[in-house]
């Protein structure tokens, strides 16, 4: 059985299988968490990057993880919110839906996800939250091959948000 955690943390500072990446759909760095990671694995992630030819939003792309602690990065292009009807809860949904494939198709045991979507691309909080928690539970119901997921927040009421969601 999945074990499901959230904290407050540095994303890129974890010792764990694969993080995912929050990225644009040129994957070739941005702000935010997207940035962060960018700088902390070194100049090898964007040219790799660079080979990927982009991302849709909703898809997700596997790189290695370069200078950070993460074996990997799952690149994956959340929705931006445009009032809840072109479809960004399915959009965020087959974010996590695609990084858990990528993940067990590389063996990974431990995964860490950003809070997707809900900086620049003002994704509601709490309603990515739920979609979060609730799709990573869905996909990996009947799944032993991932031990842990780790929801990593940068702020406190995003991980106040995900304690009330896991308890």
């Amino acid at each position: 059985m999945v074990q499901l955690s959230a904290i407050q943390a540095d994303i890129t500072s974890l010792d764990v299988d694969a993080i995912v990446n929050a990225a644009n759909n040129s994957l070739l760095g941005g702000g935010g968490v997207d940035g962060a990671i960018h700088r902390a694995a070194g100049p090898e992630l964007l040219a790799e990057c660079r080979t990927l030819g982009g991302c849709e939003t909703g898809e997700a792309k596997l790189t290695e993880g370069y200078s950070l602690p993460a074996k990997y990065v799952i690149h994956t292009v959340g929705p931006v919110w445009h009032g809840g009807n072109h479809n960004e809860e399915a959009l965020l949904a087959s974010c996590y839906r695609q990084s858990l494939m990528l993940a067990k198709q590389a063996g990974v045991k431990t995964v860490a996800f950003p809070c997707i979507s809900t900086g620049v691309y003002h994704f509601p909080k709490h309603l990515a939250a739920e979609i979060a928690v609730s799709t990573v539970k869905e996909v990996l119901s009947n799944d032993d091959q991932i031990e842990q997921i780790t929801f990593v927040c940068f702020g406190s009421d995003d991980y106040q948000t995900y304690i009330r969601l896991l308890e």
